[in-house]
């Protein structure tokens, strides 16, 4: 019984503070004014009075704290054993499900983000087949030079990926606050899941010390940086031409990733 109210104990921790709940409200919070000042040209602090949170805002946090803990972030009290790629995977793509219920008006092309999440599925299970490991650890620690085209490869999918996912990409709209209000919050909320999975599954796993926080918080940090970047550079483009890249190169890319990890099963056996 007390094993039983130990593990409950430690799993709760995990959810809700670390690296589950608090830290996606703080990193998410911190990126987001970040990214907001970069394509607002303003600061816009978060509002600090209670709202009850409306169902797609209670089930994009669950979803964000179930992907988190499955993240090799150090001190991450969930054992190792017990974390499953499966489950952040299923947990982050209802994210974008549960995004499309607020209207597909708010993303002018429902069918490109859901195009663009399944390429994302790729880059996140594709490098899982050859080491038949669902662990992100084990598959953070693969560094089998037969294994690194596929690892690198769908590294840059992933990344490729982020910037729609993220819906940080133009998005032509008829009612810009509407949009803008109802998705700052849902998308604070998946920034640490997103870049902290990109650092599990293509970084070898950080120590337990604070060397290894400040490594794992960095490399999220970078992956941020970069979607931030990304997004910008995008907005300057316009939603048009941004669209149409990932139309003609998002989905030939996660074919080459597939080719790959097929050519690479067949060398490795």
């Amino acid at each position: 019984m007390t094993q039983v109210l130990g593990q409950l104990a430690t799993h709760t921790a995990a959810l809700v503070l670390y690296p589950g709940l608090l830290t996606v409200v703080l990193f998410g919070t911190v990126v987001e004014a970040v990214w907001v000042r970069i394509s607002e040209h303003h600061w816009v602090m978060p509002e600090v009075r209670w709202h009850r949170p409306s169902a797609v805002l209670a089930t994009v946090a669950i979803a964000s704290m179930l992907a988190s803990v499955q993240l090799s972030a150090p001190f991450n009290l969930v054992p190792s054993e017990e974390r499953n790629l499966i489950v952040a995977a299923i947990a982050l793509g209802l994210v974008a499900w549960v995004e499309l219920a607020l209207g597909i008006e708010l993303f002018g092309e429902p069918g490109l983000l859901l195009l663009v999440q399944c390429c994302w599925l790729v880059a996140v299970v594709g490098p899982a087949v050859e080491p038949q490991s669902l662990r992100p650890q084990v598959l953070g620690a693969v560094l089998v030079p037969q294994l690194l085209p596929l690892k690198i490869t769908a590294g840059i999918l992933y990344v490729l990926c982020l910037p729609a996912l993220l819906r940080v990409w133009p998005v032509p709209t008829t009612d810009e606050r509407r949009a803008t209000r109802r998705l700052d919050a849902i998308r604070a909320l998946s920034w640490w899941p997103y870049c902290g999975l990109f650092a599990t599954l293509f970084y070898p796993p950080a120590h337990d010390d604070l060397g290894g926080l400040a490594r794992f918080f960095g490399l999220s940090v970078a992956i941020a940086v970069l979607c931030v970047l990304a997004g910008a550079l995008m907005g300057r483009s316009g939603a048009a031409p941004s669209r149409a890249v990932y139309q003609r190169a998002i989905a030939p890319f996660a074919a080459l990733v597939l080719g790959i990890v097929v050519a690479t099963s067949l060398l490795v056996r």
